[in-house]
């Protein structure tokens, strides 16, 4: 792991790195020493490493929680490399969409086969992470919703180090055989109206679920419209299960 910048701000250190080909970002507490929970977010789709709703939810997990919290570009995003086949794949869905070809079989074949790649990735990544001396082997949690959740849920399936996660904005077609290999406390968000994830998708992933401990969010909206609100309760979530 080679860090190539590192910034500090209202208790928050921000460090960039990259791991092999794969670029990501450590926020931890201003001159942390020790074990600290982790948790590893996972951003949507089109966007990056250090998206709003990755800001939003890292600063006031390592100021006020004392958590670490890193995120990772996946293939083709951020800064990372123009992906020849996710392009064209993408490029044909399009077109396969304003020919009257459902979004959510297209989007959900495209998360399995990425996600065939990102979970080794941030396996890695976690691996790397657990041995820096401010972060350690502490607790690991996992947040991603959208792009976040169809790659997270085989992460958190195939990971035992994650001990809680938040996903959601996600369905089943893609994730209901992973979802069942998860038995660690979820809480799962879900837009009531949501465009490009079907309702019934979205419930059927919940329902997959192996966890006892699981409770489901919904709220009116579309896709992009989680309530701010869902920001506080995340952070409580976190800190019950992990801190």
């Amino acid at each position: 792991m080679r860090f190539s910048s590192a910034t500090s701000g209202d208790g928050v250190r921000e460090q960039l790195f990259t791991l092999g080909e794969i670029p990501g970002v450590l926020w931890t507490p201003e001159a942390a020493v020790g074990t600290r929970p982790l948790i590893l977010m996972g951003h949507g789709g089109g966007q990056h490493k250090k998206a709003h709703d990755i800001l939003a939810l890292a600063h006031p997990l390592v100021a006020t929680y004392r958590f670490a919290v890193a995120a990772v570009d996946v293939p083709g995003h951020g800064d990372r490399p123009t992906d020849e086949t996710y392009d064209r794949i993408a490029t044909e869905n399009q077109a396969r969409v304003a020919a009257g070809a459902e979004l959510a079989p297209l989007l959900a074949d495209f998360q399995a086969l990425v996600a065939r790649r990102t979970v080794p990735e941030w396996q890695t990544v976690l691996d790397a992470l657990q041995r820096l001396d401010h972060v350690g082997a502490g607790p690991v949690g996992y947040w991603g919703v959208s792009l976040g959740c169809g790659l997270g849920v085989p992460f958190v399936a195939a990971e035992p180090r994650v001990r809680a996660a938040v996903l959601g904005l996600g369905g089943a077609l893609a994730s209901a055989e992973p979802a069942g290999h998860i038995t660690v406390p979820v809480r799962f968000l879900l837009q009531w109206d949501d465009e490009r994830v079907p309702r019934d998708q979205g419930l059927a992933l919940f329902d997959a679920l192996a966890s006892a401990d699981k409770t489901l969010h919904a709220n009116p909206g579309k896709h992009r419209d989680v309530p701010a609100h869902e920001l506080e309760s995340t952070l409580q979530f976190f800190a019950r299960h992990l801190g």
